[in-house]
């Protein structure tokens, strides 16, 4: 999506995305989290292919999944590696993935979030991870359609969730994962959660 773009609800509210941030490098409370993954790492709805050029620097085996022609375009200018392609559809490596990321709000693709997280399990390997970053605490769970809009020019609707810490344990459970630890990058604002199939996980809150 072009930058000065915004992500508007049907309702007529906004939906709180930093898009122009897609089209910058990774932020600092990025880097962090980059540093911490696991390869190798899916990068779903990866838009502009910032952070899989992100882990690529950093010697990560990395690779975006989105299906938008314009972001897959955008990123491989860039130098990611991308397929255009729904994180539903066949995908390589399929099970063996360190970490599914769902960074940007992605954990609300499709409107479905427990389906999507449940997809993300099985993406990864035993052990791997799901990365999904978060609405603040408050946020709840909320189901959408929404569209991308940029001036007077607007794209299809489609279906879209927010998901808040407070809302992400019960559908990581029905997704089959656990909420291992949810940290808050508060130079940011901004809350990323790991998530495991692991039973024994612990849920530690930086």
């Amino acid at each position: 999506m072009a930058a000065g773009a915004v992500l508007r609800a049907e309702h007529g509210g906004v939906i709180a995305l930093e898009c122009d941030r897609w089209h910058g490098e990774p932020t600092s409370a990025e880097a962090r989290l980059l540093a911490g993954l696991r390869g190798p790492v899916l990068d779903v709805g990866c838009g502009p292919g910032r952070l899989v050029v992100g882990l690529a620097r950093l010697g990560v085996l990395a690779l975006g999944v989105d299906p938008a022609p314009g972001a897959v375009t955008a990123a491989r200018r860039r130098g990611a590696a991308v397929l255009q392609r729904s994180v539903f559809d066949r995908l390589p490596r399929e099970g063996r993935w360190g970490t599914a990321l769902l960074v940007d709000g992605n954990i609300g693709i499709g409107g479905e979030p427990v389906r999507l997280l449940a997809r993300c399990r099985a993406l990864v390997a035993a052990g791997g991870t799901v990365i999904a970053e978060l609405h603040p605490p408050g946020t709840g769970y909320r189901r959408h359609r929404a569209r991308f809009e940029r001036g007077a020019a607007s794209g299809p609707w489609f279906g879209w969730a927010q998901v808040g810490v407070d809302a992400v344990d019960s559908l990581a459970s029905r997704a089959g994962l656990t909420v291992d630890r949810v940290d808050h990058f508060v130079f940011e604002d901004r809350w990323f959660a790991e998530l495991t199939s692991a039973e024994d996980a612990g849920r530690v809150v930086a």
